[in-house]
């Protein structure tokens, strides 16, 4: 039983249609959309346990939203060798954004993603539906997303970044977290809370609050 405040993941296996199983874990919600966090690449050296992963899924579990969180094919107990390619982490995103919109009834999700699978997640939001996407310390040049976004910056990794982006994003679509640097051991919450408050004006925008 779960009381009130606590929070529990359910171990979750991702078919794919070349026969691996990727590991998950999935925390239910009754509002609408739910999210879906892509890892830092397996090229990166992590996975799913990503501090900021499990932060964002801690902060979405306790707004009431879904949250599923995966590791891409080869890290953790993921079948598979690592991904060689960014067409194979593009399948491994491809089957869970699939399980998370299941999950949700057919709502699309809002994908995070988490330092170099942006370039996955960009991917995803080319071909495939998403309510909305946060970008946590992008690697990607600067840009103009084309769906409802938030980019995380933490302060200590200089000001040139910030600059940049503030140069392509409209006022309020970019959180920059105070006294931060790239690994946000410092005021990490406020990360969770950047994700929830896109994940809101979605749901609100979409009739789902």
């Amino acid at each position: 039983m779960v009381m009130k405040g606590q929070f529990l993941e359910r171990p979750t296996l991702i078919p794919l249609g070349n026969g691996l199983v990727l590991e998950g874990v999935a925390h239910r919600g009754g509002q609408r959309p739910g999210v879906l966090v892509l890892p830092p690449t397996p090229a990166e050296g992590s996975g799913m346990d990503h501090v900021v992963g499990a932060e964002i899924a801690f902060a979405v579990s306790q707004a009431g939203h879904q949250c599923l969180r995966f590791n891409f094919r080869g890290v953790g107990g993921s079948q598979g060798r690592p991904a060689a390619s960014e067409l194979e982490l593009l399948e491994d995103a491809v089957a869970a954004w699939e399980l998370a919109r299941d999950n949700a009834n057919g709502v699309p999700p809002v994908v995070v993603s988490v330092g170099g699978s942006d370039r996955v997640a960009l991917r995803l939001v080319v071909e495939v539906a998403v309510a909305g996407w946060a970008l946590i310390h992008p690697q990607l040049a600067p840009f103009h997303p084309p769906v409802p976004h938030v980019v995380v910056l933490p302060e200590l990794e200089g000001a040139a970044p910030r600059q940049a982006w503030s140069a392509q994003l409209e006022d309020g679509c970019l959180s920059v977290i105070l006294g931060a640097d790239r690994t946000y051991h410092r005021n990490l919450p406020q990360v969770g809370k950047a994700v929830v408050a896109l994940t809101r004006r979605v749901g609100a925008a979409s009739g789902n609050p």
